[in-house]
């Protein structure tokens, strides 16, 4: 917590898709994150669906279908495995 409160990303729980998206923006702009973010609907059905919860590392490729699924982070984050994945993806 301490963190979120010195990059000044502490919010309410958001009550309706609108602050929710303004809360995910603002933390995507504070935050500097500079990968494309997408937003679940309020409900959670894409956590629910993707096992979100922990934390997971998902290599989806232009189909829509998932090529990689890291296992519960961030133990089981294996920048090697994320690595060779995108390589057998990309074909380089």
């Amino acid at each position: 917590m301490e963190s979120n409160i010195r990059d000044q990303v502490v919010f309410a729980s958001p009550r309706n898709e609108e602050e929710r998206a303004f809360v995910a923006g603002a933390c995507v702009r504070k935050l500097g994150i500079k990968f494309p973010a997408v937003l679940d609907e309020f409900g959670n059905p894409t956590e629910r669906a993707y096992t979100g919860w922990p934390d997971r590392i998902y290599l989806i490729d232009s189909r829509g279908r998932i090529v990689f699924k890291s296992r519960p982070g961030p133990f089981g984050f294996k920048p090697d495995e994320l690595h060779a994945a995108l390589v057998a993806l990309l074909g380089k």
